[in-house]
């Protein structure tokens, strides 16, 4: 076994990255990396706060991009106006997630089968699931919302809204 996956095995995907830095492509996923089957909030919060100590430490995590399966459950905590980016119309919302600060959940309009934006509200129950980003303690969140896939990408998401599931 070398470092790298002995690392990941004891301490998980960010214990990894703690340990030996950003070791795959910009843009990927660790290989190990494998999507939750059910809300794991204490999973997330650990991911967020050890890429936050990371960065606060050597800042290394900045421009980078890092990329990681999560499954979440919270309460929507503010709705944002959808925008048009580079790659389709996108939906924002805020949610909390146990006692860590709330988080932007990302929905690409073009691609979830949805409703009319927006198809949350403050205080909705939600569960999602997708690729959590961090570029920095300013620059993350979730996204990849929808049900596709890509090569880079292997995880199908989700938004469930008070038990209605849009994907």
């Amino acid at each position: 076994m070398g470092f790298f996956y002995s690392s990941i095995m004891a301490f998980g995907v960010a214990g990894a990255l703690l340990v030996t830095g950003n070791s795959w492509a910009a843009g990927q996923y660790p290989a190990s990396a494998e999507m939750p089957a059910q809300c794991d909030n204490a999973h997330f919060l650990k991911d967020q706060n050890a890429f936050a100590e990371q960065f606060s430490r050597d800042r290394t995590t900045y421009g980078q991009h890092i990329d990681l399966p999560e499954h979440l459950c919270g309460q929507v905590t503010k709705v944002l106006r959808a925008r048009r980016t580079r790659s389709g119309w996108h939906g924002y919302f805020m949610m909390t997630v146990g006692t860590g600060r709330p988080i932007q959940i990302v929905s690409n309009l073009d691609e979830i089968q949805a409703p009319a934006w927006p198809w949350v509200k403050v205080g909705d129950t939600v569960e999602v699931q997708g690729r959590y980003y961090y570029d920095g303690p300013r620059r993350q969140g979730v996204d990849w919302t929808h049900h596709g896939t890509s090569r880079s990408w292997p995880w199908a998401g989700f938004v469930s809204v008070n038990g209605q599931r849009y994907q």
